[in-house]
């Protein structure tokens, strides 16, 4: 019976023994989750939600100037500059490049034929602002590390 007795009069002695001792140990546990956890995964969300919305304004964007055509591919420079007005605001596209054919080039006279297909490409910039991730998600070449350069082409013929 005594060994009863001191195994119920210890199990007594910890719940009579509330000094807060959870409570500093929390501390330490909510500093961790914290700045451990939580601010690399809402860099991590920023970073994406910032990637998808600017890879949405480009095909929005592309998706726009698909309706109107350029009438001259080789001298379109008022045409791109009345769509460039219509792009999104928070993702600016600075020019509008028209490729004729497969091999990348731009369209003239000697390579715009109505049977050569012809792109759209432009690009925008975004730049992350990383809390705690600098070192992993700033890794351009740009002059600011953090900002990066998405480029988008469609076919319009």
């Amino acid at each position: 019976m005594l060994w009863r007795k001191s195994r119920v009069s210890g199990k007594h002695s910890l719940i009579g023994d509330q000094r807060g001792a959870v409570a500093l140990e929390m501390l330490f546990v909510f500093s961790f989750l914290f700045l451990v956890i939580l601010l690399p995964l809402a860099d991590l969300a920023l970073a994406g939600f910032q990637y998808i919305q600017a890879s949405a304004a480009l095909r929005g964007f592309g998706q726009l100037i698909q309706y109107s055509p350029p009438g001259d591919v080789t001298s379109a420079s008022s045409w791109a500059s009345t769509q460039l007005a219509k792009a999104d605001p928070r993702y600016p596209i600075p020019s509008i490049k028209l490729v004729c054919g497969d091999s990348n080039a731009v369209c003239d006279s000697t390579n715009s034929s109505p049977s050569a297909p012809k792109y759209y490409v432009y690009s925008t910039t975004i730049t992350f602002a990383p809390m705690v991730m600098r070192s992993a998600l700033c890794t351009s070449g740009n002059a600011n590390p953090c900002s990066y350069t998405l480029s988008y082409s469609e076919r319009f013929q």
